[in-house]
């Protein structure tokens, strides 16, 4: 699929972005391990979720879909999962395979997972090597370092461990993993990140601590049941937030946003590069901060950005260098190689279309420098099968001259279902086309 865009004179309106992935995937997770029903709303009904549901029922987990964004998880307890009578394949989930191996680091019986091109270059040892520190048992690739891998679980032992990246998924996949194992496993980490996971676990009658820095499980914890409301992703949000920052004229409403602090570094950014931005309405909702973002175009000044700001806003910092063509100044990102692991090389893959554009952007080890304002102008881009930066790109469409072509664009549905239809309502000019 591509995606064909032409520029866009204003944004306004109001509009709804999908459900947090994030929270999503933990949501089918904690509900599969519970002991009783869980209702999920706002379910997020994207590629990577679907592994997720599919991997359990695989494990044999009843989970009903009530409507596209609504499951009904019948859960097994911690210790009700099956074997699976298949290889397990998270497509292009790196929170699926992640998350899923520390909870079957505690399982008595054998797993294979595997995932599609992207998931097999990806790093695993992050999460394989704590886990054989706790006893599970795991093979594959690169001494198990990549996907395909087999693991055996059962008889785990609690650790303390370090994080040596900051990184959700290592530690949320530690923590999981603790529940099986006998004492008190905790995870530091050297920079705050997103916590959705000890969230959830609280939520799921989990007592999650802190002790000497250290976030903590005890193993034999139980969960209960409960019904989890899913706002909408700020990741997602992202780009009709940027898109309407760029845009003199604009001015949208963004309703029913998560904005969980280790989430909303994108929104403290284009703050300090001068955006008008409110948050309106706030509120809680099944333990997560919930808003309504308002936002107005406006001219954009150039800023630096690194340390922990970083993690805050990892996924967003395609579309933050978007904004940055368009802001007056040299702007510096740093601390970012984590970029360099996700689906795509992200640092390279947007520093090579964004120049195909007409922007003055360079690539550093760990970030990116970019000079601006730009006039970007119409190019025939390609999006690596990465759906953030196949989105950013489609933001650049819509404040460039001419027409703006990205290809391979399938992967958009990983995380946000609908997006040309969402961004055409407020006054984008998107359309999808076959390849």
């Amino acid at each position: 699929m591509k995606i064909a865009v032409e520029k866009a004179p204003e944004l306004n309106g109001q509009t709804v972005v999908p459900g947090d992935k994030s929270i999503s995937h933990r949501a089918v997770m904690l509900g599969a391990l519970a002991d009783g029903i869980t209702e999920v709303s706002g379910f997020l009904p994207g590629a990577d979720c679907r592994s997720t549901v599919r991997a359990f029922r695989q494990l044999g987990v009843k989970i009903d879909e009530i409507s596209s964004t609504r499951l009904r998880i019948h859960g097994v307890g911690v210790d009700g999962l099956k074997e699976a009578e298949d290889v397990l394949d998270v497509g292009n989930s790196g929170t699926t395979i992640r998350l899923l191996l520390g909870i079957l680091a505690g399982q008595p019986f054998h797993t294979t997972l595997t995932g599609d091109a992207s998931i097999r270059r990806r790093p695993m040892g992050r999460v394989t090597i704590p886990l054989r520190q706790m006893g599970a048992v795991i093979d594959g690739r690169g001494e198990g370092k990549y996907a395909p891998l087999s693991i055996r679980g059962g008889n785990l032992s609690a650790i303390r461990y370090e994080t040596p990246m900051a990184s959700a998924q290592v530690k949320s996949c530690i923590l999981l993993a603790g529940l099986y194992a006998e004492g008190v496993t905790g995870v530091k980490e050297p920079t705050l990140t997103r916590d959705y996971t000890e969230r959830m676990l609280r939520s799921f009658s989990v007592d999650v601590f802190q002790e000497d820095g250290y976030i903590c499980v005890r193993g034999g914890s139980r969960l209960r049941a409960t019904d989890v409301h899913v706002p909408g992703d700020i990741s997602s949000a992202a780009f009709p937030l940027v898109a309407a920052c760029l845009l003199e004229g604009s001015e949208i409403l963004i309703e029913n946003v998560g904005i969980n602090s280790t989430r909303t570094g994108l929104i403290d950014a284009l703050i300090k590069m001068g955006a008008e931005i409110r948050l309106e309405n706030t509120r809680m909702l099944s333990g997560e901060v919930v808003a309504d973002l308002w936002v107005k175009g406006t001219q954009l000044r150039a800023a630096e950005f690194g340390g922990d700001l970083i993690p805050r806003m990892i996924d967003e910092i395609p579309i933050l260098a978007v904004a940055a063509t368009q802001a007056e100044g040299r702007t510096v990102i740093r601390d970012a190689a984590e970029l360099r692991v996700k689906e795509s090389d992200r640092l390279h893959t947007i520093t090579t279309e964004l120049r195909k554009m007409g922007a003055r952007i360079e690539e550093l080890e760990d970030g990116l420098i970019i000079d601006g304002p730009t006039p970007l102008v119409g190019a025939t881009c390609e999006s690596y099968h990465d759906h953030r930066i196949g989105m950013a790109l489609a933001v650049a469409g819509s404040v460039a001259e001419g027409t703006t072509v990205i290809r391979d664009c399938e992967s958009v549905d990983v995380s946000f279902p609908g997006f040309c239809n969402t961004m055409n309502a407020l006054g984008c000019k998107m359309k999808s086309l076959s390849e």
